[in-house]
């Protein structure tokens, strides 16, 4: 498991090609999902879209079936721990973990400035929803999620990579911004 401290690590042969982009919600996984994509040319995708079929929040019908073909494909990156209902599947399909394993106060501002962003701006996200003002006072909510799931999702994690079923995985744990920035720029 490499922490980001050091950059020196090379990736395993065969490593790189199925990433899931793991950590708490704000904590940047579109984000570095996003580029690994870009620079490893790996098909992206958003496990969110994938999940919100449309309005309202609806969740998609087929997003099992879904999330099953994608996983079988030879080169990709998600941007997920994964929901439940696939979460086991994408696992066992991986080949690296990237956890971006980083504290509340560096994952609440970047959550909050995104959702303040978001409302005011009445950005479409996910299936076209969009956040609400009166979805901040909700449990659902992105900054209630961060604050309150940050412990749950890092212990869950932590669990998984330390798994024995999971212990082919390359785990590459990234404890801070300046870590995964540096990472990031070495992959090319």
């Amino acid at each position: 498991m490499t922490d980001g401290s050091s950059n020196a690590a090379a990736e395993p042969t065969g490593a790189l090609r199925r990433v899931l982009v793991v950590g708490s919600t704000g904590a940047g996984k579109t984000t570095m999902a996003r580029a690994l994509s870009r620079r490893l040319d790996l098909a992206y995708h958003e496990m969110d879209a994938l999940y919100f079929g449309g309005p309202g929040w609806r969740v998609n019908e087929t997003f099992a079936e879904e999330v099953g073909a994608l996983a079988e494909g030879p080169r990709w990156v998600v941007d997920s721990l994964g929901y439940p209902a696939v979460r086991d599947l994408l696992w066992e399909k991986a080949d690296t973990i990237v956890w971006l394993d980083y504290p509340r106060r560096v994952i609440m501002p970047r959550v909050l400035r995104r959702s303040l962003r978001r409302s005011l701006l009445r950005e479409r996200i996910f299936g076209g929803n969009r956040e609400t003002w009166s979805g901040w006072l909700t449990r659902d909510h992105p900054a209630w999620s961060a604050w309150t799931g940050h412990a749950a999702r890092r212990a869950e994690i932590a669990r998984r990579v330390g798994a024995e079923r999971f212990a082919p995985l390359h785990v590459v744990r990234l404890s801070r911004p300046a870590h995964a920035a540096a990472w990031l720029r070495a992959r090319g």
